[in-house]
């Protein structure tokens, strides 16, 4: 299986990118008898359940068809779930509004602060904190999570 692990990353890549989905994370893990593919994607709107669901008659067609596992395998596809920090520029914009917790490079030093996320503009994310507007690069961000506050 290990010789196939980068085939597969790249068809599943394929298949979730032409669906219009961005490929956050793929794990590919178990043994070669009983391989688990755990699949998180993400979007420019919230991914629902249906989504997931239909994702994943598309995976796993092509995973059967093409015989890319062999024998019991589990698949799962799902989002990665708003208590995971965001890794790519394009899942910013639907958080417009949110209030996130940021940990930046600044000088070669990590800083941190909580904010609105107010502004998406090319690569620079403008922050509403209670000291004022903070404006970083994406580049500039070592992690960023949503805060949920009920």
């Amino acid at each position: 299986m290990e010789r196939n692990k980068k085939y597969i990353r790249e068809k599943i890549t394929e298949i979730v990118e032409n669906n219009g989905f961005l490929l956050v994370d793929l794990v590919i893990r178990g043994n070669e008898r009983n391989p688990i593919v755990e699949i998180y994607i993400d979007g420019d709107k919230p991914v629902t359940a249906n989504d997931c669901s239909k994702l994943s008659r598309k995976l796993t067609t092509v995973i059967e068809e093409e015989e890319l596992l062999s024998g019991n395998y589990r698949l799962d596809v799902s989002s990665p779930g708003i208590d995971k920090p965001l890794k790519f520029l394009r899942q910013y914009p639907k958080h417009v509004n949110r209030n996130f917790e940021v940990k930046y490079l600044e000088d070669d030093t990590v800083k941190k602060f909580e904010g609105e996320l107010i502004k998406v503009e090319g690569d620079e994310l403008t922050f509403q904190t209670n000291k004022g507007e903070k404006k970083l690069s994406f580049n500039q961000i070592q992690k960023a999570k949503v805060i949920i506050r009920f």
